[in-house]
């Protein structure tokens, strides 16, 4: 509902995509791996609970910290049950990569969204170094895999952007003899890198003229570490955002991961005019950090090229949001990748903002949005099962005229389950539906 300004010093949880990385890398370490500041929400934890069935000991331990004990590279065991995966596509993908050096089958299964997103993308690779998917040419969940205890080493040049596909290749080539490369014409996130080096493994990135190349020695031995997981900067957009687009706010998140290949939305946010700072800027965990303060702005409209969708893929849902409140036209373009996530979020995005008066248009993968004020509200938004385009509306009903019903709120849970308490102590007014 319309709220008053926003205003406080928050921390929002640690990021899902180094969580996720965190708990992979500690299972097939040798040692005792122990990770501060873990994402414990529904995703990850499901990625906890995976890697235990298969052979690793993870638990939290008494000061919130989580202890994982690894099998080393290919130690892993064969599971004695399905592996459910929930909603995370993030977990599916890069535990197939895990799975793929490994000689044994297991069956993955996930919920009704998870089970419809296409899996054919990383499985291509995958493929290519061994992996055999029992089904034949099935490429969703449930899918029954076979991994090799000795993998081929590959060059893989990525036929689009995709963090989870190079994490993918590269989890499988530490366990194959020789070196394995991933070539990206765009860079991607690149916290497998980093995290693999700080795990011990010989791996080097080099610029070619067909694109940065990312190799990774095989027969790798990876070493137990401490791994401090920074704020995650996704989860933090949708607070920034709000304190963006609410007059008289002032919110500051603490904390936060600056990682360049995740900045592409605070970047937007200076362009279309937001009063933004990164302060205390810093290094943990070899990850660059702020704390990001945010202030009511006047916000106009801009275009968001293509190249800009691998640093902010899961921030266009908030940023239409975010465009709905600004001044002129946000066209933002190259959104192929949206159509591929927990749901069709291009067309559910388009949607909410339009069941709530606002002009939004699709056309191919691009996303026009036209600003304006006074918006009218009072339209119900189907989320489609994807936590994102929840706390997006969520966050388009602090700034309109009559409440914003939002149809499934748990789906929050799965990525950011402190969400409704933190907007809360900032001053928002949220409540559950009557």
């Amino acid at each position: 509902m319309r709220s008053g300004p926003l205003t406080g010093r928050i921390r929002v949880p640690g990021d899902k995509s180094i969580s996720h990385r965190s708990l992979m890398f500690g299972a097939l370490a040798t040692g005792a791996t122990r990770i501060s500041g873990l994402l414990e929400a529904g995703d990850v934890l499901g990625t906890a609970e995976i890697l235990k069935a298969l052979g690793a000991s993870i638990a939290r331990q008494a000061d919130g910290s989580w202890l994982v004990h690894g099998r080393g590279v290919g130690g892993l065991t064969q599971p004695q049950s399905d592996l459910d995966f929930g909603n995370s596509g993030t977990g599916t993908r890069l535990m197939l990569g895990v799975l793929a050096g490994h000689g044994f089958l297991a069956r993955l299964t996930g919920d009704a969204s998870l089970s419809r997103r296409p899996m054919g993308r990383v499985l291509k690779p995958l493929k290519q170094m061994g992996l055999e998917v029992v089904e034949g040419d099935k490429l969703t969940l449930p899918i029954t895999v076979r991994g090799r205890s000795r993998p081929i080493p590959i060059t893989y040049t990525l036929d689009v952007p995709s963090a989870q596909v190079k994490s993918a290749v590269l989890l499988c080539g530490l366990h194959a003899p020789g070196e394995t490369t991933v070539i990206e014409h765009e860079a991607t996130r690149d916290h497998t890198e980093r995290m693999l080096k700080h795990f011990g493994a010989d791996i080097r990135v080099t610029e070619t003229k067909g694109g940065r190349a990312i190799t990774v020695q095989g027969d790798a031995e990876l070493k137990g570490r401490d791994v401090v997981v920074p704020a995650d900067p996704s989860s933090a957009a949708f607070l920034i955002a709000a304190g963006a687009m609410v007059p008289g706010s002032d919110v500051t998140v603490e904390g936060v991961l600056i990682n360049p290949t995740r900045t592409g939305f605070y970047i937007i946010l200076k362009e279309m005019g937001a009063d933004i700072t990164f302060l205390n800027e810093r290094v943990e965990g070899g990850e660059p950090i702020a704390d990001i303060r945010v202030k009511g702005s006047n916000l106009h409209g801009v275009r968001v090229p293509p190249e800009r969708a691998p640093s902010m893929i899961d921030e266009y849902p908030v940023l239409a949001v975010l465009a709905a409140t600004a001044t002129g036209r946000t066209r933002m373009e190259g959104l192929a990748e949206l159509r591929a996530k927990e749901s069709d979020r291009l067309a559910a995005t388009a949607a909410g903002l339009t069941a709530n008066g606002v002009v939004a248009r699709v056309e191919g993968d691009t996303l026009e949005v036209e600003g304006r004020t006074g918006i009218p509200g009072g339209g119900r938004v189907e989320t489609h099962m994807d936590h994102r385009i929840a706390m997006a509306f969520l966050v388009l009903g602090l700034v309109v005229q009559r409440p914003v019903i939002v149809d499934d709120i748990s789906i929050v849970d799965t990525s950011f389950p402190q969400f409704g308490t933190l907007m809360t102590s900032l001053g928002a007014n949220l409540r559950a539906a009557a």
